[in-house]
């Protein structure tokens, strides 16, 4: 079972996919993790992804796919695996299905979780008010989250149409208890 996890940042994708793998043995890619991952391994496609992070770059899309490619051909992929942060554009969304296809794997389900802006903002300002200093995450207030808001905006919901027009995208309500979520999730998944 291959699926996609969308939707702003702080929805709720990594939590979900945490109950994905827990539930049905399926693997969680994070894009970070794979790119760590190749540079540590010193491979070709690792010395290009670091020459292109030492330069402050962006990833171009045939690299990251490159990596996406050899990471799901692993053995603990097998049953299936649930990418988080990717696909960001139209583009990599073409090359993603490009190299699933090349492959012969389905992609199964794509998954919008959906929460309003103001709510994401409240959550923020609710966990910076319950989190001791000395644990929070530099990156972790209202400020931050709005400018990562604005982004997802501009970049990656303009992929919303691209699947909704080839009918695979399904919205769960991601305002709903963490529970709640996980079932409509569930609901989609074994409704095929």
């Amino acid at each position: 079972m291959n699926i996609i996890l969308l939707g702003p940042p702080g929805a709720g994708k990594g939590t979900q996919a945490k109950v994905l793998v827990d539930n049905h043995g399926i693997v969680q890619l994070s894009t970070g993790d794979m790119l760590r991952a190749a540079v540590a391994s010193g491979s070709e496609m690792g010395q290009q992804a670091k020459a292109v992070m030492d330069a402050g770059k962006l990833m171009p899309d045939d690299i990251m796919v490159q990596i996406i490619s050899d990471r799901i051909s692993e053995p603990d992929c097998e049953k299936g695996f649930i990418l988080d942060g990717f696909p960001r554009t139209t583009a990599q969304a073409e090359a993603l299905d490009k190299m699933l296809e090349e492959k012969g794997l389905p992609l199964d389900h794509v998954i919008e979780i959906s929460v309003d802006d103001g709510v994401l903002i409240d959550r923020i300002n609710t966990r910076v008010a319950e989190t001791p200093e000395a644990e929070r995450r530099d990156d972790d207030n209202a400020e931050t989250l709005k400018h990562r808001l604005e982004v997802y905006h501009e970049q990656t919901a303009p992929i919303l149409p691209y699947y909704e027009s080839r009918g695979m995208l399904k919205k769960v309500d991601g305002m709903q208890p963490i529970d709640e979520v996980s079932k409509q999730i569930e609901a989609i998944i074994t409704a095929g």
